[in-house]
């Protein structure tokens, strides 16, 4: 039997990692209802906003805006790679770095593949196989519209001037606490509505002062939104997969005290028994 003292320390240690999960937990959650609301009220936005630049700049050659959208034969591709600074997440990261080894693999197997990661944990495992030409672990500490645009924009320039001939983003997308869905999504070339008719959005909208003009201010818009969108799901999913891992890790550790509860009594009891049996063996030698 277990010494009772290592048992004793044992539990000690055990509640000590309780104390810390459950904390962990109920600070996730708290993130978590702010980072939800958020990305739940973007979402409408952001999707009517990217379908209606997706269907004017299909109208438009590419002196006219049209660059974003303008189809080249794809030599060299970057990824954006998002993932979190921080562990203690489940498979929150693990995930994305799998999807993203999986994409450089078979969908882009024997194409130049450039990476940018947003994410420390992202970016010290990938770092290891494949070429990290930029990164942006700081944009977590203020994740606002206008830091996420000067990332935006520079993505947009690479594309512009031909250093990349596609760009995607690579993130977890928020579900619900317990589920995120790694996702890949186009960001440069923007995609055409599929199965849309390009010359539909006439019949649709007023253009004033020109269809041009608008789209010209509101595709880089619609981008940096885009890439916004995107770190606010991977935000929102980090703490709905932390919150989840600590709620599994503190119910763990609830079982295995109870565990060594039972080994400690019982390991008490046993000891407990011996020095009876031994009081009692001595009274009756000393009868003899």
């Amino acid at each position: 039997m277990a010494n009772l003292k290592e048992i004793r320390n044992r539990i000690t240690s055990i509640g000590s990692t309780m104390q810390i999960t459950s904390a962990m937990k109920m600070v996730s959650a708290a993130k978590l209802k702010k980072a939800q609301d958020a990305i739940v009220a973007m979402r409408p936005y952001s999707s009517k906003l990217t379908e209606l630049l997706q269907n004017l700049s299909a109208t438009l050659d590419s002196d006219s805006g049209g660059a974003y959208s303008a189809q080249r034969e794809v030599s060299k591709v970057l990824l954006v790679v998002i993932t979190s600074n921080r562990g203690l997440c489940g498979g929150f990261n693990s995930s994305i770095t799998k999807k993203t080894v999986n994409i450089i693999n078979e969908k882009y197997s024997g194409i130049p593949i450039d990476l940018f990661t947003i994410g420390k944990k992202g970016t010290d495992v990938l770092s290891k196989g494949y070429n990290v030409v930029a990164t942006r672990n700081d944009i977590y500490d203020d994740l606002t519209f206008d830091n996420v645009a000067l990332v935006a924009e520079k993505l947009m320039d690479m594309y512009v001037d031909g250093t990349y001939d596609k760009i995607e983003i690579i993130y977890n997308r928020f579900k619900n606490a317990a589920t995120q869905l790694p996702q890949v999504e186009q960001f440069l070339p923007i995609k055409p509505i599929e199965g849309g008719d390009a010359n539909a959005v006439n019949s649709d909208y007023i253009f004033e002062p020109s269809k041009e003009e608008i789209v010209l201010a509101l595709i880089p818009k619609s981008l940096k939104t885009q890439l916004y969108k995107s770190l606010r799901d991977s935000f929102a999913s980090e703490h709905g997969a932390r919150m989840t891992a600590m709620h599994k890790a503190t119910d763990n550790a609830t079982d295995l005290r109870d565990e060594l509860l039972l080994k400690y009594n019982k390991a008490r009891q046993a000891a407990i028994t011996n020095e009876i049996l031994e009081i009692v063996g001595g009274a009756e030698a000393l009868k003899n």
